[in-house]
């Protein structure tokens, strides 16, 4: 399963692309998972969010959610954390 994160926003406004596969990892199971989460509680259409603050498309298995702060649930937060740390 392919997990993909872009952020926009942000002061700079420099957006950032990365993405996850899990297919082989040991730990893809934990992936998917709270990637399921993270979907669950994501809007179809951007949400308004606060000036300079980051956006979120969330893309997982060909459905795609978008979240933005400060009103990101824990696991919408968790999951952007990790796929921009470890992506590439």
């Amino acid at each position: 399963m392919r997990i993909q994160v872009s952020r926009t926003g942000g002061f700079t406004g420099i957006p950032r692309d990365r993405e996850i596969d899990t297919a082989g990892r040991v730990d893809g199971a934990e992936w998917e998972a709270l990637a399921a989460s993270a979907l669950a509680e994501g809007h179809e259409a951007p949400p308004q969010g606060v000036p300079d603050g980051f956006r979120y498309r969330i893309t997982v298995g060909g459905r795609t959610v978008h979240c933005a702060d400060p009103k990101l649930t824990d696991a919408q937060r968790a999951l952007i954390s990790r796929v921009l740390k470890e992506g590439a």
